[in-house]
């Protein structure tokens, strides 16, 4: 037996409808309708439609947010915690034993 013929189930990196359809679990049908909408990526090689492996698995990420090389966080910034203003018209007497808050 040739080494050739011997062919394991591999995912081409360019594909056909049928191809594509089958690795992305769709129908035919459905997929021709994404691509001709400009839904999902492809492209036109003569006048059939192609689909790259790689460009459909980014795709994909997309659609369930995952993200491929994820981010890094902004640093959060230390705010310091805000000081309450004194009311105007307002004065506290701290000294002694006790504190009295004086209105005027």
């Amino acid at each position: 037996m040739k080494s050739s013929t011997v062919r394991t189930h591999e995912t081409r990196e360019v594909m056909d409808i049928r191809q594509a359809s089958d690795y992305l679990g769709i129908s035919p049908d459905t997929l021709y309708k994404y691509a001709s909408e400009s839904f999902i990526p492809a492209f036109k090689l003569g006048n059939r439609w192609r689909f790259k492996k790689s460009r459909l698995d980014e795709w994909m990420d997309q659609q369930s947010g995952v993200s491929i090389a994820p981010e890094p966080m902004a640093e959060a910034k230390t705010a310091k915690p805000r000081q309450k203003k004194p009311v105007r018209g307002t004065r506290v007497a701290s000294r002694g034993k006790s504190a009295v808050l004086k209105i005027s």
